[in-house]
């Protein structure tokens, strides 16, 4: 029987034994977590911990949806996938767009529990009738363009989530990828290998049941509401994508340039932005399930050194690390290294990151030509392209570079230019032009993360009093930051949980907004202040995961580059201000220890020491 938004069931998977079966999830748990990613740490903090091997059987790999998934609200067709990160070691975490969260919504069950390992590759078939482990001999090896395609014609109707050869080869750096050419990835983390290492090529969805909402004519009064101005807000990201925002990102200091130690690079920006791809290059666009802004690209290269390329384009992120950031101005080579790291199926951030790694690197004289077997320069687009397959494959020196960026540093030196958070690539926007992605960064659960607080929304444009944004905050400024991104990051948690769309807040959504929708489905009473303090617990909930990892205040900070180098922009020079003082500011607005670590009163007070969260 639904509770209304969500089915109560998850499908628990054991591919050691072989075994699947329903498991109930009580309306209970699903108030308290909401679902998503919060969903996601109620299973893991209880199933994982520090004795967990991520590459071992024993780790779980989680694939949860959210109450509004696969209803009408706008931009809800998202899903996480979740488990302890072989990259990081710790919380790991990975967010995708797409269609395949509503096809598993739609097939009746909010989430899939992975454990265990087979003995020969496999696949799992998800219907509305049930789920059946299959054989994925045939499969092994594909690309994921090529396995995307084969599990749709045997299953007609389908949509598949799937690893490619770097997941299959346990690449730190690999990823989960869904819809086939239109390659919505949960990138980061390095989940793809968790998949591989157990031996689960992909899983298969037909979803074709309705998904229960409490008051349907409620729910779409308030879309209808809110959708025009989410469709006028967001024409620059229907346009041009968030490709959109490469050339006004390097205006302001933002865009990662030269491994992040060159101040501007106007006329690069220009030739591999959003205008240049829709005047030469762009073929069409697409969206994820119930979006309505549509931010997806569509490219086709037909000659030339990097032909052919006929898929989706790259994003921002990749346009700023495999572009801007190793100083490739030619978007046809960032084309096909994007194209060639969707197929292979690794995460472009982290990738793009470890390309402009090897150039310092190569530049410095700590890694040869000899030892890589071609030279690595800046600017050079068939070196970038040839770096990304031998990362994705693991072959040669891209073995060092395929267990990521701490390790590669550890092996060839360069530990000043390696820049990470707790192991993760930092993604393409820069703490120096916007302040609060600093202490944001710093303390993100999953390591270097923009997207757990999008507090430089509040820095750019959004304003929102019900977290205390009065006005538009002083990008340079560290007042107040330490505070913001406590309540952004918790604001951030209930998107990621109910699995929404960030970019509604450039639209006018409000957290107001979203508890008429919440409401709308479940026939919750729920207010601002409820999902507020949900987006608390679990943020603590993942925190208190890590700590039991070792995380703590030494480990909350910023590679040097970023922490003590001047940027300049425009004529000004960009530095941090002092980030220890913005921790202590967000961990008393935490309620913390100046350590870093949550304090029983206020894990008491959320609810996280009863019930097996936190022990």
């Amino acid at each position: 029987m639904s509770n209304y938004g969500f089915w109560g069931r998850v499908l628990r998977v054991d591919l050691t034994e072989g075994r699947v079966s329903d498991e109930p999830v009580s309306p209970e748990t699903t108030r308290k977590y909401l679902g998503g990613s919060g969903l996601a740490a109620h299973f893991l903090t209880a199933e994982t911990g520090p004795g967990t091997d991520p590459l071992g059987p024993s780790n779980l790999l989680a694939f949860t949806t959210g109450p509004l998934v696969g209803t009408k609200v706008p931009c809800s067709g998202r899903h996480c996938v979740a488990s302890k990160s072989p990259l990081t070691g710790i919380w790991g975490e990975s967010d995708a767009g797409g269609t395949w969260g509503a096809a598993l919504k739609k097939a009746g069950y909010d989430g899939i529990l992975v454990t265990g390992a087979s003995e020969r590759p496999v696949y799992l078939a998800v219907t509305a009738g049930g789920a059946e482990i299959r054989d994925a001999k045939g499969l092994w090896g594909l690309d994921t363009f090529e396995a995307h395609h084969e599990l749709e014609r045997e299953h007609p109707g389908s949509v598949a989530a799937v690893i490619g050869p770097s997941g299959e080869r346990m690449i730190r750096v690999a990823g989960v990828f869904h819809d086939g050419k239109e390659a919505r990835v949960a990138a980061r983390g390095g989940l793809g290998a968790v998949m591989g290492s157990k031996r689960l090529k992909a899983i298969a969805v037909v979803g074709a049941r309705n998904v229960p909402v409490a008051d349907p004519g409620a729910l779409s009064e308030s879309i209808k509401e809110m959708a025009k101005g989410i469709r006028e807000s967001t024409k620059r990201l229907h346009d041009l994508g968030t490709a959109g925002i490469v050339v006004p990102t390097e205006a302001i200091g933002d865009l990662p340039i030269k491994n992040w130690a060159q101040g501007s690079w106007p006329e690069g920006a220009g030739k591999i932005s959003g205008e240049r791809m829709a005047a030469t290059i762009l073929t069409g666009r697409y969206y994820c399930g119930s979006c309505i802004i549509g931010c997806g690209r569509k490219v086709r290269i037909s000659e030339g050194p990097y032909a052919p390329v006929d898929a989706a384009g790259p994003e921002y992120e990749t346009l700023g690390m495999m572009g801007a950031n190793c100083l490739v101005d030619d978007l046809h080579a960032i084309c096909k290294a994007n194209d060639l790291a969707n197929r292979y199926g690794i995460d472009t951030i982290s990738t793009g990151s470890l390309v402009a790694f090897t150039m310092e690197a190569f530049e410095k004289g700590l890694v040869t030509r000899e030892e890589i077997g071609y030279d690595v320069r800046w600017g050079d687009g068939q070196a970038l392209v040839r770096l990304v397959e031998d990362i994705a494959l693991g072959r040669g020196f891209g073995a060092v570079l395929s267990m990521g960026i701490v390790e590669a540093a550890k092996s060839v030196g360069g530990e000043e230019f390696a820049i990470h958070v707790k192991g993760m690539d930092l993604p393409a926007h820069d703490p120096r032009a916007f302040v609060s992605l600093a202490p944001g960064y710093a303390t993100a659960n999953r390591g270097a993360c923009h997207l757990q607080g999008f507090s430089y929304a509040f820095e750019k444009s959004v304003v929102m009093p019900d977290i205390g944004v009065d006005a538009v905050m002083d990008r340079f400024s560290s007042e107040g930051k330490g505070a913001l991104v406590a309540k952004a990051q918790d604001l951030m948690s209930v998107m990621d949980s109910l699995k929404i769309c960030k970019f509604l807040l450039y639209g006018g959504v409000k957290p107001g907004h979203i508890c008429r929708w919440l409401n709308a489905v479940t026939g919750w009473d729920t207010d601002v202040p409820e999902i507020l303090g949900t987006g608390e617990r679990l943020y603590n909930l993942k925190r208190a995961y890590n700590v039991s990892l070792g995380i703590t205040r030494k480990d909350d900070t910023l590679p040097p580059r970023i922490l003590t180098h001047r940027r300049g922009t425009g004529g000004a020079a960009q530095c941090l201000p002092h980030l220890g003082e913005m921790l202590s500011q967000y961990y008393e607005a935490r309620n913390w220890s100046e350590d870093g670590v949550p304090t029983r009163e206020k894990l008491s007070e959320l609810g996280l020491l009863t019930g097996g969260d936190v022990q």
